[in-house]
């Protein structure tokens, strides 16, 4: 795999991390298991069955509680800051090897900031929906960010381009919101 590759594949990993942060590590460990994907020096263990069950159980539990009313927005008050340290890690362990500080610096800020931004609008959209349907609509937002991470994170591993195509639309999509949000609630 080459550079640009491998940082394709971690920027869109750690996009996924913004809507479920389990997924995209299950999805890791699944490709290494199999043999789809490198993985960089010092995370092989994301490839043992151990991490394989771990991750596993911890997607399952994870989606579930996003079906839960109240347990829902609390998720998103804990899943931001989870979400960018995960984000950070997902993007590590594909980032080429290189030197460490270089390789952790890109990670925490294209792959964290990039988990962090999709994280903090899906709690704004989850807020949004609580507040206008008393959490009656949560349960499509959670379908949809569930559906989202796992398409991003099946698409960085067999179409990254598509897959990279399909988070710089999010980010700018994300982004855009933010703006709009913050126009609104100045006036």
């Amino acid at each position: 795999m080459n550079t640009l590759e491998s940082i394709i594949i971690g920027l869109t990993l750690s996009a996924a991390c913004g809507f479920r942060i389990f997924v995209p590590p299950l999805v890791i460990s699944i490709a290494v298991i199999f043999g789809h994907l490198p993985i960089t020096s010092g995370f092989e263990w994301v490839g043992t069955y151990p991490a394989l069950w771990a991750f596993a159980i911890a997607t399952v539990v994870e989606i579930g509680a996003y079906y839960v009313p109240v347990l829902d927005n609390l998720l998103d008050t804990l899943a931001t800051p989870t979400a960018l340290a995960v984000g950070t890690f997902v993007a590590a362990a594909v980032f080429p090897d290189s030197d460490p500080l270089l390789q952790w610096t890109m990670a925490a800020i294209a792959g964290g900031g990039t988990a962090g931004i999709l994280q903090a609008v899906t709690g704004i959209t989850r807020l949004s929906s609580t507040a206008l349907t008393i959490g009656l609509g949560n349960a499509f937002i959670a379908t949809g960010e569930s559906i989202g991470a796992i398409t991003l994170s099946i698409l960085a591993l067999v179409a990254p381009a598509i897959a990279i195509g399909l988070v710089a639309i999010l980010l700018i999509a994300s982004l855009n919101k933010f703006v709009q949000t913050k126009a609104t609630s100045k006036n």
